[in-house]
């Protein structure tokens, strides 16, 4: 579906089910602040892995069903996999798009599809009054079992995309983010765009989407979160309900590991800009990773807590040479980046970089102080109730939970494992886990003239030679 169009459906569905439930509900708590939530879980017949949060206080239910069909099963195609998911709301079964549209806007019900490296995604919610539950449901089902792919729609599709794409490379951050996951990541399955190329795009043919479906679609290799005002019994059934026309099939293979990389790179991309954009990065961990709590602390008072991190204090208010900088771990299935970034004026882009690589030194051999420390957890576990407040934010946690084989408890117990970090942990993390002798840069923007003198003395300061 059309970006655009579809952004309006789901604006407009949401604001219809937000106006039905103020005018219903003069209050309404997801979840008891005091505890968080009772997480159950059980596979259906054809394989699906179930994980379930009754939530009674307000009569609706978030439903999240993950696969694993991220961009990195695209085999080489690049962008088939998110093709793919965009094409689900665009025919099924007997419908065309207007009529999925359709049924969807007339009870209020919001459906979306997405897709990263490692997942694709079909979220919806809904009210559980009839006949919207019903209409709701029964459209969700249709849609992950017998899409149509439409030739004249996946032609439409096609064409969105590719302006899309053309716009994407007039974004020296869209440009810049896309040459490090190749830099960092090479020849893996992470290292393409989920969107893909203007090539790929146009090579796509509808035999390939059809297949990937059929291959990715299945029982075994999905994870379905729900939250709602459902008893246990009332989501076994609406879990059945949901997946019933997917056949079992197979669960994917795991992805390939993902290498570390050998040396420093540097790549600078040339962009009609008054700003520098710098990206750094290398695999950083994975969902799960045993050292997941002393990177996340350490990361947070690093770069990742915004206007009170380490980069921020160095970059933008000591120097001044960056409005934003951070730093940030994304963890995947296999090892997802460590990222570092800021944007900064061309003729600063230079002093900029070596003040970013100097702070994460410094940090890797100094660690945090006890105050950075103690400030941090505060932060985080203060922060937390707020990240499962709302029955939407379950359920992406739900769908995180049982998609990367995290333990049940992982909800219960975060605040404890983050309280039980240590400044020890995480300086031995960082070490072992971060090299600045290794990051893959990219710089886009400013003069050639410029990024050339700036590149050897950057590459340099990478090897530690300053």
């Amino acid at each position: 579906m059309c970006v655009e169009r579809q952004s309006e459906r789901i604006d407009r569905a949401a604001r219809r089910l937000t106006a039905w439930l103020a005018g219903t509900l003069l209050f309404t708590s997801p979840l008891p602040a005091q505890a968080t939530p009772e997480i159950r879980t059980w596979n259906t017949d054809n394989g699906t892995r179930v994980l379930f949060v009754a939530a009674p206080e307000i009569p609706m239910v978030d439903v999240r069903l993950v696969f694993a069909a991220g961009s990195a099963r695209d085999g080489g195609r690049s962008g088939l996999a998110s093709m793919t998911a965009a094409m689900l709301t665009e025919g099924a079964g007997d419908w065309n798009a207007d009529t999925i549209a359709d049924r969807l806007d007339g009870v209020g019900a919001v459906l979306s599809t997405d897709v990263d490296r490692d997942m694709a995604t079909v979220a919806l919610r809904t009210l559980t009054r009839q006949p919207a539950f019903d209409t709701a449901v029964d459209t969700f089902a249709t849609l992950i079992a017998r899409p149509t792919f439409a030739p004249d729609e996946l032609e439409r599709v096609r064409q969105n995309r590719l302006v899309a794409l053309r716009q994407e490379d007039e974004s020296p951050r869209s440009v810049a983010q896309k040459a490090l996951y190749r830099a960092v990541f090479g020849a893996h399955p992470y290292a393409a765009d989920p969107s893909g190329t203007p090539e790929s795009i146009a090579g796509l043919k509808r035999e390939e989407l059809v297949a990937f479906h059929a291959r990715h679609y299945v029982g075994s290799n999905a994870v379905l979160a729900l939250v709602g005002d459902l008893d246990h019994a009332g989501a076994e059934a609406l879990a059945n309900r949901l997946v019933a026309g997917l056949p079992a099939g197979e669960p994917a293979a795991p992805l390939p590991e993902v290498p570390e990389l050998v040396g420093a790179t540097l790549e600078s991309i040339e962009f009609p800009s008054s700003q520098t954009t710098v990206l750094a990065g290398q695999p950083g961990m994975r969902r799960g990773d045993p050292d997941y709590f002393a990177l996340h602390v350490g990361n947070h008072i690093l770069g990742g807590s915004g206007l009170v991190s380490i980069l921020m204090d160095e970059i933008r208010e000591k120097r001044g040479l960056s409005y934003s900088t951070y730093s940030a771990f994304l963890p995947l299935a296999q090892p997802g980046p460590f990222l570092m970034s800021l944007q900064t004026r061309n003729d600063q882009a230079e002093q900029a970089r070596t003040v970013m690589l100097d702070t994460l030194k410094r940090f890797i051999a100094q660690g945090p102080s006890e105050a950075e420390l103690t400030a941090a957890k505060k932060n985080i576990t203060g922060g937390f109730p707020l990240k499962i407040a709302s029955n939407s934010d379950i359920v992406r946690y739900l769908a995180v939970i049982g998609f990367y084989d995290l333990p049940l408890d992982y909800l219960d117990r975060f605040r404890e494992r983050i309280e039980s970090v240590t400044s020890e942990q995480i300086r031995d993390a960082f070490a072992r886990r971060v090299h600045p002798e290794r990051l893959a840069i990219v710089t886009v923007g400013g003069s050639s003239e410029a990024r050339a003198d700036a590149g050897t003395e950057q590459v340099s300061l990478a090897r530690g030679s300053h």
